[in-house]
């Protein structure tokens, strides 16, 4: 609460701060905001501002002031014009704020509720939105403008479409009618928008994908079109390109844009792909953030989302600096005050409000051959003492990265030595440095690598033959596309068809020839859904596909052939067949193959502590921090591996 008073007063291009000033004065942090943003002087105790700048951006700079003094704002009654026109619109958009911020917190008004309801029974017939699903499209709908950090799962797509519905209804005349989305997200998101307007509306959806199958002339004849597609695809790279073609087509048009999987814009330091992005959100009729992880890296990271569904508002009053230091800070005093200013413009449905029946699990510990074993003993002897290094530098670190990929790699199939490591990265975009020493040694081990086929691979051909037997499907996921394309093979040689899912599998539209031969992700994703398909299972990447595609109406059974230490991408990955919409009775399996005495076991109890975390985190917080728990391969995870090979060392 407020414990001071700031009066504002105008008169001759100036604008005089009177009341509390002493708060504002004695505050240095208020005093440096003042000198890097305000030309003014202090004469008393009164503060005189040149009204010099475009109003609404100065009195957000005095709003600042406030906020740092712990003040309200009070207006004189002979202030000039421009700012009883600004203090009207805050009073207007403060009480727009406060029956938003009602609905999100299931308060809606009864009547208003009641139509938007009939107007989807309506607009979008063939599918019935879940009651939480309802509140969300019904607050998205309302405030135009709005954050969805729903979990993984529980139908962010379904609400977008009522919403769309809802506003594509309303009069021609309607100042918040929408006639076209355009979506901006991952090229594996593309086919789950088309497929979803198809269930929620009863027809295919007339869409257009602008990407690398179309050239940028071709794009942007369609972008200046009269009568574009109902629905607009790109990705977060194919804006860059296209940027002022996307903003003429917003501004031409009453568009719905939707940032999905929107990690791209989190980026506050100037990277070429956000900023791009956020000059979508100028001229657009609506703006929709989708994203599961809203501050994976901390409080900052909620700055652009704002900052794009709010272009002309300043939502979040702190800076990046200080949303920083909020995050750095336990138990921070203003993160109340953050929450409280966010919480009109972003709904969060998390796992809990799902009512998804548990899915179970199996750890299934499979023998090495000999051969395998002498070979992982050899690089784990040698890889993990290495480790041990206490130098910290980047170099080092990725050095570090580069031994576990090794033993990752061995502990299910040793023939990925004969792979160097020259094109493989951390989570970060970071090449990894395989040490010269360590390259000599990979070289002469070589020698000794079997061709035979590694026993996971045995083991996951039994369980999925097991599971095609009694009537299911399967999903297999593999970190290594050597393992994904041998697995392929290996299922070929049992005479079980299947398909692969990877980044080398092409987008529909990308490649034509890749259509005509039917193996698009999207065909594949298709045809694994549907009832008569001609294969049952799929082999897949978690990193490329884990996200956006859902497996769950057909297939419940997924075997993990190997794992990271990459909590995100595995829970992504578990994700695609455990979601709202599972049939009643359904029982869902994980199978983790986990080789005995390896650094599989130290990633099967790492996963475990982190998926814990990470659900605490998610059901407990209004906005989930997750320090460093999504990250792979960060010391906790070498100190494991170390300690784990230690305690199997003295037990030989």
């Amino acid at each position: 609460m407020e414990s001071g008073i700031l009066e504002i007063k105008s008169q001759d291009g100036v604008i005089a701060i009177s009341g509390d000033t002493k708060k504002v004065l004695s505050n240095r942090f208020a005093r440096l905001y003042m000198k890097r943003n305000l030309d003014y002087k202090v004469e008393g105790d009164d503060i005189f501002i040149q009204n010099d700048m475009d109003i609404d951006k100065l009195m957000n700079h005095i709003k600042v002031l406030a906020k740092y003094a712990n003040c309200s704002i009070s207006y004189d009654d002979h202030v000039g014009k421009d700012i009883q026109d600004f203090n009207d619109r805050e009073e207007l958009f403060g009480r727009f704020s406060k029956k938003a911020k009602d609905i999100r917190d299931n308060h809606p008004v009864v009547e208003e509720f009641d139509r938007f309801k009939e107007s989807l029974i309506e607009n979008m017939p063939a599918r019935r939105l879940y009651p939480l699903q309802l509140l969300s499209a019904y607050h998205m709908a309302f405030a135009q403008n709005e954050c969805n950090f729903s979990v993984p799962g529980a139908g962010k797509t379904s609400v977008v479409y009522g919403a769309f519905a809802y506003l594509h209804s309303l009069p021609n005349d309607d100042p918040k009618r929408v006639d076209y989305l355009l979506i901006v997200g991952p090229l594996s998101s593309f086919g789950s928008w088309e497929n979803e307007y198809q269930e929620c509306f009863g027809q295919k959806v007339e869409s257009m994908r602008l990407i690398g199958g179309m050239n940028k002339e071709k794009k942007a004849i369609y972008l200046h079109s009269l009568e574009p597609s109902i629905l607009t695809l790109t990705s977060y790279q194919s804006v860059i390109s296209i940027k002022n073609d996307l903003k003429y087509f917003i501004a031409h048009h009453r568009v719905m844009v939707v940032l999905d999987e929107a990690h791209k814009i989190k980026n506050t330091k100037g990277a070429i792909t956000a900023e791009s992005t956020m000059e979508l959100a100028a001229n657009a009729k609506s703006r929709v953030v989708l994203t599961g992880t809203p501050a994976p890296n901390g409080y900052e990271d909620l700055s652009n989302l704002f900052k794009f569904i709010w272009p002309d508002r300043n939502v979040i009053s702190y800076n990046v600096g200080q949303l920083q230091n909020m995050t750095k800070a336990e138990n921070d005093e203003r993160v109340p005050d953050l929450i409280n200013q966010i919480s009109p413009f972003f709904i969060r449905v998390k796992k809990s409000d799902l009512g998804i029946p548990a899915a179970t699990s199996e750890v299934v510990r499979v023998d090495m051959s000999e051969s395998q074993r002498n070979v992982y003993d050899a690089i784990e002897e040698k890889m993990v003492k290495d480790m041990e290094d206490v130098d910290d530098s980047p170099y080092i670190q990725r050095v570090k990265q580069a031994k576990m990929i090794r033993l990752l790699q061995v502990a299910t199939n040793p023939d990925l030595l004969n792979q160097s490591l020259t094109a493989v990265y951390d989570d970060d975009g970071n090449l990894l440095e395989e040490s010269e020493s360590d390259k000599v040694f990979i070289n002469e081990l070589k020698k000794f690598v079997s061709y035979e086929i590694p026993n996971k691979f045995i083991k996951a051909g039994e369980i999925t033959k097991k599971i095609i037997e009694e009537g299911g499907r399967v999903i297999i996921w593999a970190n290594f596309i050597r393992n994904i394309e041998k697995m392929k093979s290996y299922l070929d040689r049992l005479g079980i068809p299947s398909k692969q899912l990877y980044g080398a599998t092409p987008v529909e539209g990308s490649d034509n020839n890749a259509e005509l031969l039917n193996e698009t992700r999207e065909s594949i994703v298709r045809e694994f859904n549907s009832k008569n398909s001609s294969f049952s299972v799929i082999i897949a990447n978690p990193f490329a596909v884990a996200e956006s595609i859902s497996l769950h109406k057909m297939c419940h059974n997924a075997i993990y052939l190997e794992r990271s230490f990459n909590a995100a991408h595995f829970i992504q990955s578990k994700d695609r067949i455990h979601r709202y919409g599972l049939p009643a009775g359904t029982i869902t399996k994980y199978y983790y193959l986990v080789s005995t005495n390896s650094i599989d076991e130290t990633v099967n109890t790492r996963l475990n502590l982190k998926e814990e975390r990470l659900n605490e985190i998610m059901e407990s917080m209004p906005i989930p921090l997750f320090d460093n728990t999504l990250v792979a391969g960060g010391i906790d995870d070498i100190k494991a591996i170390i300690a784990d090979y230690e305690s199997r060392a003295k037990k030989i």
